[in-house]
């Protein structure tokens, strides 16, 4: 009597079909990993092992296999996870600034903290603070810029200490402008110099607060730069300081015999002479077989709400959920972005772009808006109830869209 046929168990298929679509991808790829490939691979695998209640899985490392030359973050759409929860809360990271705590400062949804960026062909890896550190160990990662950048650089180490033993962290002052956070068994350094514009200006300690006070030092960095030596990876930014004025006043020279002589110069001007005094300095000063150098772009202000379709709105205040229609606000100055491009192409130090600027303009919801502080105190219920005068929709709540950028630059390192 023939012994009954058995069934070939489906787990076995799984393996055996997504074996053949990856040498038939291979094939047809020309032995390319590109990004593309790699999704379509992934799909078909969790696909089959899904329907096989198998633990199989493709055994391809999305993280190691990002490509940014082949895998654009610049187009894609937010997508809506509510199992996805980021790596550390406002009140469970020590490191946050009150002014983006926006959950302790009273905002009362949170949805805005569930959507995740997907780029349209490919796949951003998630940011595992396992891997940064372990990309880090012995080097130093410092943000350059404003307190947009201030901001990026503690969304990344809130992630990274989401992991660490508190005995095994640190964080310094050194002076008001120099933070350092130290990952002691890695001996990695996380750090943001505070530099607004870059080049020196007389507002960049004691903070002058009405812009046409201040005096750019147009052709300096040397003050700031002497912090930047021996940095394995640069993070810089510029943007929001230059674009409250149409013109500014600059000097060359000291600012020992005053600010008699300065110049008033058109703001374009005065951005693209600094981004060239930075540049200079880059070029002379840093071996790119040591140091990577990085620039976020603009990250976009949300004060027109009827861009959004959203007529009765006022700011960014009470938005809820991210604009799903692809728009461009009329909030940027593009004319920063084209002088960053003319500038840097002509470097012969490579710099690399974290583009933040379009998937954060779809997030119109993630903004500090009344739940911040402004002077060291938080808004009180009656400017809370005057949002067109006190809603702040330049800076993002934390965690929120920054976690997302540091997500981009850890694939890109």
């Amino acid at each position: 009597m023939n012994s009954p046929k058995r069934k070939i168990p489906l787990s076995i298929i799984a393996v055996l079909f997504c074996s053949l679509t990856f040498v038939t991808l291979l094939y047809t790829e020309r032995v390319s990993f590109s990004s593309s490939s790699i999704s379509q691979i992934k799909y078909l695998c969790s696909s089959i092992a899904s329907k096989s209640n198998s633990y199989f899985k493709c055994g391809i490392d999305d993280g190691s296999r990002f490509d940014p030359e082949e895998c654009s973050v610049v187009h894609g759409k937010w997508t809506f996870n509510k199992s996805f929860n980021p790596l550390y809360t406002d009140t469970s990271c020590p490191y946050l600034d009150r002014q983006v705590s926006c959950i302790m400062n009273g905002r009362p949804d949170s949805d805005y903290l569930h959507w995740e960026w997907q780029p349209r062909n490919c796949t951003l890896p998630r940011f595992d603070p396992d891997r940064a550190l372990k990309k880090l160990r012995g080097k130093r990662l410092m943000f350059v810029g404003d307190s947009v950048q201030k901001y990026q650089w503690e969304s990344f180490v809130c992630m990274i200490a989401s992991i660490i033993p508190e005995d095994k962290r640190s964080m310094e002052a050194q002076g008001l402008a120099h933070s350092i956070f130290t990952a002691k068994e890695y001996d990695a350094k996380i750090e943001f110099y505070w530099a607004p514009f870059l080049i020196e200006s007389n507002t960049d300690i004691d903070i002058v607060a009405d812009p046409d006070k201040r005096v750019l030092k147009v052709d300096s960095v040397a003050k700031h730069a002497k912090y930047w030596e021996g940095v394995d990876i640069l993070v810089f930014n510029t943007y929001i300081w230059w674009t409250s004025r149409l013109s500014v006043k600059t000097l060359w020279g000291s600012f020992a015999n005053g600010e008699e002589g300065y110049e008033v110069m058109d703001t374009r001007v005065a951005y693209r002479m600094a981004l060239r005094t930075w540049a200079n300095w880059i070029d002379s000063t840093v071996n790119p077989n040591k140091t990577r150098v990085l620039f976020t772009t603009m990250s976009p202000i949300h004060i027109k709400s009827a861009e959004w379709n959203h007529t009765n709105g006022i700011k960014c205040y009470n938005e809820t959920r991210p604009v799903m229609n692809k728009f461009w606000g009329s909030n940027y100055d593009g004319w920063v972005m084209s002088v960053v491009d003319s500038v840097m192409s002509r470097m012969k130090v490579p710099v690399t772009f974290i583009n933040i600027t379009q998937l954060s303009d779809y997030r119109v919801d993630g903004h500090t808006s009344v739940y911040t502080e402004r002077g060291g105190e938080l808004l009180t219920e009656e400017q809370k109830a005057d949002p067109l005068h006190h809603a702040d929709c330049i800076h993002w709540c934390l965690p929120g869209i920054p976690d997302t950028w540091n997500q981009i630059l850890l694939a890109y390192l």
